[in-house]
C-alpha cells in the first residue's frame, strides 16, 4: 500500500501543477484593473512609513523585507515579472509601486549608481498622481 501511494502522489502532483498554474497566473489578470490605484496607495501607505522609520534608523535589514513584499504585490497585479495590459493607463502608480524602495535607499546611500537626480521628484509625482487616481 505504501508503494503505491508514493508512486501515485508524484504523478498527481504533476498532472495538477500545470492547471494550478495556469489559475495562479490568471489571477492577476481577473482582478479589476479600476481597483489597482487604491490597492497601490493601501500597499504604498503601509510601507512608507515603515520606510521612513528604517531610513532614520539607518536600518538596511527593512529593504530586504520590503522588496519581498512589493514582488508580491506587483505579482498579484501582474506587472513587472509579467504585463498586465490592463495596468497601461496606470503606469504612475506602477511607477510609485516599483519605485519607493530605490528613493528610500538613496536616501541612506546617496551615491549609489542607481541614484539619478530627479527621482525623488519623480516619485513624488507619481505618487500624487496615482493618490488622486484612488480616491
Amino acid at each position: 500500500m505504501e508503494f503505491v501511494r508514493h508512486r501515485v502522489l508524484p504523478f498527481t502532483a504533476r498532472a495538477i501543477a500545470p492547471l494550478l498554474l495556469a489559475l495562479s497566473a490568471s489571477g492577476a489578470l481577473a482582478q479589476d484593473a479600476r481597483e489597482f490605484p487604491g490597492a497601490a496607495m493601501r500597499f504604498l501607505n503601509v510601507e512608507l512609513p515603515q520606510m521612513e522609520n528604517a531610513i532614520k534608523e539607518r536600518d538596511r535589514d527593512y529593504f530586504e523585507s520590503a522588496m519581498s513584499r512589493m514582488l508580491d504585490f506587483s505579482d498579484q497585479w501582474g506587472f513587472k515579472v509579467r504585463d498586465n495590459p490592463q495596468l497601461a493607463r496606470y503606469p504612475m502608480c506602477t511607477d510609485a509601486v516599483s519605485d519607493f524602495l530605490v528613493v528610500g535607499m538613496c536616501r541612506i546611500m546617496t551615491t549609489a549608481a542607481a541614484c539619478e537626480p530627479g527621482m525623488q521628484q519623480r516619485f513624488d509625482t507619481n505618487l500624487q498622481k496615482c493618490r488622486e487616481l484612488a480616491q
